[in-house]
C-alpha cells in the first residue's frame, strides 16, 4: 500500500490555507533572533498542526494495545490518517530545521509502517534520530511524533503528537556544569494529543515502539505540568490545613514560570542521582521485581538529596543570585510535592510515590518540625533543613551497608527502617515476621507476601484525602495554561 498520492495531494490541501512562518535558525546552539522566535509563536494554531493532531486521534480509534491495525476493513482509514499526518510533518519542517533528519525519518517509518500492512509498529530508525539533548536552547520547539504509550497515562502505543518547548534557563545552565546531567531535558507542553491529555508529565523514549532497545540518551519531563499540578494542589492543601505558607513559599502559588523553573532545578539534580552515590550492586534502574517500599526509598533518595544540594546552595555566597533564590524554593517545592500530593494520589496498590510522601510527613512530624495542634498545620522552617537531611542521610546510610549484604537481607532492613517511622498495616506478614520458609525460599516468596497497602495512610491522610479528591482530579491534563 502506498500513500505517496496521498501525501502529495494533502500536502497542496494544507498549503492552501497554511501560515507557516520561516524557518527557525540556530547560531551557536541560540536563537538569533526574537523574530525567529515570534515567526511559530502560535505553531499550536497552525492548520497543519491541527490537521496532523486530528488525523493521530482518528488513527488511535483504530489501533489496539500493541499499537498495529488488525482490522483489515480499518486499514484504508488508516492510510488516510497516516498520508494527513505526513504531509502535516512535510508542512511543519521548515520551523524545525534542528529536527529535521528526525522528521525525515519518521515519514520514512510511517511509511513502511503503512507497506507493510499496519503490523506492530517499528519507529527505531526515526527515535535514533531524534536528539533534542543536543539542543538545549530556551524556547526552542520540537515537533514529536510517534506510535508510544505515555506513562501514568494510556498503556497502549499508539500514535501520538506533541508540540514542546525546552525550557533552559541561563542559571540552569550554569548549574549543569556542576550537576552534569547529559541526558535531562525540560520542557513545557505548546499542545499535546489524548494520550498526554493525562496525568504523565514526562517524554520518555522507552515508551516508543520500535524493534530493539537502543541506549537510551536523552530523557524529558514537562516542568510545566509539574509546576501548574503543584500550585493547585499546595494552595487547596494549604487553605484546608490552615498552613501559613512562608512569603518566599507563597510565591510559587502565583508564578507559574518562576514554579517551572524551580521544578527544573529540582529535577536535574533528582534524575542525576539514580546513578550516583553509596548504590546497592542493583540501583533499582534493571526491571524486575521486588517489594515496592524499596523503589519508595530510591525515589525519594533522589529527592533528598536535590533538596540536601539545594540547602547547600542557598547557602553558597559565591552562587549567583538566581540559583540562591530557586534553590531556596526547591526546598519549599519538595516538602509540600511529597507531603500534599504524593502521599494521597493514586491507588494504595504498591503505591511508592505515595509512600515516600508519607514517610517524609512521618519523619518531620516525629522530629518535632512539623506539627498538627488545633487543627492547624505549622512548620518551624528554622529546624526544616537539618531535619530532612538527616533523613536522607538515614536512606544514605542504609544504602551504604546494602552493599555487604545479600539482597533479601537488604529488602529486610529497608523495611525496619521504614517501620521505624511508618505503622505497618495491621494484617502485615512482613511486621509479624515471614515464615521459615519464606526466608529459606526463593525473592519472589519475599514480595508475594508484601500487601498492596503494606502501610496504610494515617488518619491525618484520611482526612485529607477526602478533602482534597477533587482537586487532585482536577490536574488530570493540566498545562500552564490551566
Amino acid at each position: 500500500m502506498s500513500i505517496s498520492v496521498e501525501r502529495t495531494n494533502v500536502a497542496a490541501a494544507l498549503s492552501a490555507d497554511a501560515l507557516v512562518g520561516e524557518p527557525e535558525v540556530l547560531e551557536d546552539e541560540a536563537l538569533t533572533t526574537d523574530a525567529a522566535r515570534a515567526a511559530d509563536a502560535n505553531l499550536a494554531e497552525q492548520p497543519a498542526w491541527l490537521a496532523l493532531k486530528a488525523a493521530a486521534t482518528a488513527l488511535q480509534g483504530l489501533q489496539v494495545q500493541d499499537g498495529s491495525v488488525p482490522d483489515a476493513d480499518s486499514r484504508a482509514e488508516a492510510a488516510a490518517s497516516v498520508a494527513i499526518i505526513v504531509a502535516a510533518i512535510d508542512e511543519l519542517t521548515p520551523l524545525f530545521a534542528h529536527d529535521a533528519a528526525y522528521l525525515a525519518a519518521v515519514v520514512v517509518d510511517f511509511e513502511k509502517w503503512v507497506a507493510a500492512g499496519f503490523g506492530v509498529p517499528d519507529f527505531f530508525d526515526a527515535l535514533q534520530a531524534f536528539q533534542p539533548q543536543k539542543h538545549r536552547v530556551n524556547g526552542l520547539r520540537h515537533l514529536v511524533v510517534f506510535p508510544m504509550y505515555t506513562q501514568n497515562g494510556s498503556t497502549s502505543r499508539l500514535v501520538e503528537a506533541v508540540l514542546i518547548e525546552v525550557i533552559w534557563p541561563e542559571f540552569i545552565a550554569e548549574l549543569e556544569q556542576q550537576y552534569t546531567n547529559a541526558l535531562f531535558v525540560p520542557i513545557r507542553f505548546l499542545d499535546f494529543t489524548a494520550g498526554y491529555d493525562t496525568n504523565s508529565a514526562v517524554l520518555f523514549p522507552e515508551t516508543v515502539a520500535m524493534r530493539e532497545i537502543p541506549t537510551f540518551t536523552w530523557g524529558a519531563i514537562f516542568a510545566d505540568r509539574e509546576a501548574a499540578r503543584f500550585r493547585r494542589v499546595v494552595g487547596a492543601a494549604a487553605q484546608i490545613t490552615r498552613l501559613q505558607l512562608p512569603a518566599d513559599a507563597a510565591v510559587l502559588l502565583h508564578d507559574q514560570h518562576l514554579t517551572e523553573e524551580t521544578f527544573v532545578m529540582w529535577d536535574l539534580i533528582h534524575d542525576r542521582t539514580h546513578m550516583r552515590g553509596d548504590l546497592p550492586f542493583d540501583p533499582f534502574m534493571i526491571k524486575q521485581r521486588m517489594p515496592f517500599f524499596l523503589y519508595s526509598l530510591e525515589e525519594l533518595r533522589c529527592d533528598l538529596t536535590a533538596f540536601r544540594e539545594s540547602v547547600s546552595i542557598e547557602r553558597d555566597d559565591e552562587a549567583s543570585p538566581e540559583a540562591r533564590q530557586h534553590a531556596k524554593l526547591v526546598q519549599y517545592a519538595v516538602i509540600f510535592d511529597r507531603i500534599f500530593r504524593f502521599a494521597i494520589t493514586g491507588s494504595r496498590v504498591r503505591n511508592y510515590d505515595g509512600l515516600g510522601g508519607q514517610l517524609l510527613f512521618a519523619w518531620m512530624h516525629q522530629h518535632h518540625v512539623l506539627h498538627w495542634t488545633d487543627t492547624r498545620l505549622t512548620v518551624d522552617w528554622d529546624a526544616v533543613p537539618e531535619c530532612v537531611i538527616a533523613l536522607g542521610a538515614r536512606i544514605d546510610e542504609l544504602y551504604w551497608a546494602s552493599i555487604d549484604r545479600p539482597k533479601k537481607a537488604h529488602w529486610l532492613a529497608a523495611y525496619a527502617m521504614i517501620a521505624e517511622t511508618l505503622t505497618p498495616n495491621p494484617a502485615s506478614r512482613w511486621a509479624r515476621g515471614l515464615s521459615y520458609e519464606v526466608l529459606a525460599g526463593a525473592p519472589k516468596g519475599y514480595t508475594d507476601e508484601v500487601l498492596d497497602d503494606e502501610f496504610p495512610l494515617s488518619m491525618f491522610f484520611e482526612a485529607l484525602e477526602k478533602k482534597m479528591k477533587v482537586v487532585i482530579a482536577s490536574t488530570v491534563g493540566i498545562t500552564a495554561h490551566d
